[in-house]
């Protein structure tokens, strides 16, 4: 961790926790900081397992920020003012703050200003600020990921530090998703305390622990496996980027994750979510392509869609973009033709997802570890 953030931070391994994963770490955080009747802020859009993560055993709400493409969907004051008022109107006792940088599913770093101006805001209200760091590694066009807890050392509020924790794992950073390799850093000796208790309930495995030290301690292949990550993964998000601006679909400009942030609003048939899942319904049983839709992100723009680029071939990402072309092409041509509804095998998703935008997220994912031709299963390019 010190490695990644350019040994600007020092960290101290008494105050990590470690969980099966960072799903088990923001739960335990959520039970940790909250009760049922309290809240947790979050900036739209965001990655659709909080909703599980965070609420379903704990009882803890979350009241989005709702954040805007005018501004690339940054955080401002204005918008975390209005969340936590209206987090008040709906009765709810404001706990804290959760982001996550870099941001899934935008794949944007915070600057060192966002930063200060959440910290201070979460100062001013006296309220925890839990920032999820899973993507810290795969910054691939800047060397400049700022930390948290980088940005906590320099603030004036020296109280900070007990209402600041960090998750983070390795599922993401070294694709050790099935290892369960997960953690808390915290300077809360509470919530240390009560984590490390709770933790016992998702214990990492003594062969993975051993596994992964050893990872761990070669530094030699940690310094190259970093490096030439970020090179390919730099190398890939070009390689859609490119491609889809040809084609006529646009990418907020990124720098990190395994995922590019989207804008398909030109091809909905009107403004509207039932259009933005009627796109994501032709996509996948048309042109057998598995894309998150950003409702499924809570995004409060329709027509913004998730594509991952890191979890398939580059052989496989050629088929992907050949078929968006092909679409793109025939829908420009009949943009208001009828659709006839889905085929079997996407009624068969759909019955998973409940058939409404809000429940999107359930949708099975269908992976493929070799290429395909055209008008077969669906390739997935959501993880």
């Amino acid at each position: 961790m010190e490695e990644v953030r350019g040994r600007r931070v020092r960290l101290d391994p008494n105050k990590i926790v470690l969980t099966a994963g960072s799903t088990s770490a923001n739960e335990i955080l959520m039970f940790c900081l909250g009760e049922t009747g309290d809240a947790f802020l979050i900036p739209t859009p965001y990655y659709p397992g909080y909703d599980r993560d965070l609420k379903w055993r704990t009882g803890v709400e979350i009241v989005p920020i709702h954040c805007s493409s005018s501004n690339h969907f940054r955080v401002t004051k204005a918008a975390l003012t209005k969340a936590y008022t209206q987090a008040h109107t709906l009765n709810l006792n404001v706990k804290g703050v959760l982001i996550t940088n870099p941001s899934n599913p935008l794949g944007t770093t915070m600057t060192k200003e966002d930063l200060d101006m959440i910290i201070n805001f979460c100062m001013e209200k006296h309220i925890h600020i839990v920032s999820d760091e899973i993507f810290s590694a795969t910054v691939f066009d800047s060397s400049n990921f700022i930390s948290i807890l980088e940005s906590l050392q320099q603030t004036k509020f020296k109280s900070v530090k007990n209402l600041v924790h960090v998750v983070y794992s390795l599922s993401k950073d070294l694709g050790l998703s099935g290892f369960r390799v997960g953690m808390i850093y915290s300077n809360n000796e509470r919530v240390l305390s009560a984590a490390t208790k709770m933790s016992s309930f998702g214990l990492i495995s003594s062969q993975t622990q051993h596994l992964v030290s050893n990872i761990l301690g070669d530094k030699k292949f940690m310094k190259y496996y970093i490096k030439e990550n970020t090179r390919r993964l730099k190398k890939r998000h070009e390689m859609l980027v490119s491609n889809l601006k040809r084609i006529g679909i646009h990418c907020l400009t990124s720098n990190a994750g395994l995922f590019s942030w989207v804008d398909m609003r030109h091809l909905l048939s009107s403004n509207t979510f039932e259009a933005e899942f009627e796109l994501w319904k032709r996509i996948i049983c048309d042109v057998k392509l598995n894309i998150s839709p950003g409702s499924s992100c809570h995004c409060s723009e329709p027509g913004w869609f998730r594509i991952c680029f890191a979890n398939v071939s580059e052989e496989i990402l050629h088929v992907a973009l050949h078929r968006m072309k092909v679409f793109v092409e025939e829908n420009s041509k009949s943009h208001d033709r009828d659709y006839n509804g889905p085929n079997l095998i996407c009624k068969w998703m759909f019955g998973f997802s409940g058939g409404t935008r809000r429940k999107i997220q359930g949708y099975p994912k269908m992976f493929l570890h070799r290429p395909v031709p055209e008008r077969s299963s669906p390739l997935s390019l959501c993880s």
